[in-house]
């Protein structure tokens, strides 16, 4: 399950490109928190992870805030899902594959082919979404694109935006 963290660093990214990109002027962190619904101080702590991964910079003093070092369509859902929760992975035992530490049962497991499939898609997913594709989308688009995944998507499942 992906946390506030994951969330909310999504919607800052959106809010801050959407409001600094035109013009390359910074948003004021206060306006983000203001906008989103997020307390300021939960947001500074995402912020402050996403500036040390270089996709925003911010701006003390008048003027200040955050504005995007990286262009929104070089940033996927994945990286910053990835960057906030540490990991996409289902279950804790892909968490640790390939580590010193991997699951005891990993040659036995009838289980794990699932649950490498399962992780596949959602990164697969995840890495075909740019902070670009959710600035495009409302909510009352997206859907399109599932008319590209076999059986299309289910009615209560948000389809992954429309490229182009």
């Amino acid at each position: 399950m992906i946390s506030t963290k994951g969330r909310y660093a999504l919607r800052a990214l959106i809010d801050i490109a959407e409001h600094s990109e035109s013009d390359g002027a910074f948003a004021p962190l206060s306006d983000v928190a203001r906008r989103q619904g997020i307390s300021k101080k939960y947001l500074e702590s995402i912020v402050s992870t996403l500036t040390r991964a270089g996709l925003v910079q911010g701006l003390r003093g008048k003027g200040g805030g955050y504005r995007l070092v990286v262009p929104p369509e070089q940033i996927t859902v994945a990286r910053v899902v990835r960057l906030m929760e540490g990991t996409l992975a289902p279950v804790a035992c892909l968490e640790c594959e390939g580590s010193s530490q991997g699951c005891e049962r990993k040659d036995s497991c009838r289980t794990l082919p699932m649950w490498k499939g399962l992780d596949r898609v959602v990164s697969d997913y995840l890495e075909g979404i740019t902070v670009r594709d959710l600035m495009r989308q409302g909510p009352e688009r997206g859907r399109e694109a599932c008319a590209e995944q076999p059986g299309g998507c289910p009615a209560d499942v948000p389809a992954r935006p429309a490229r182009g």
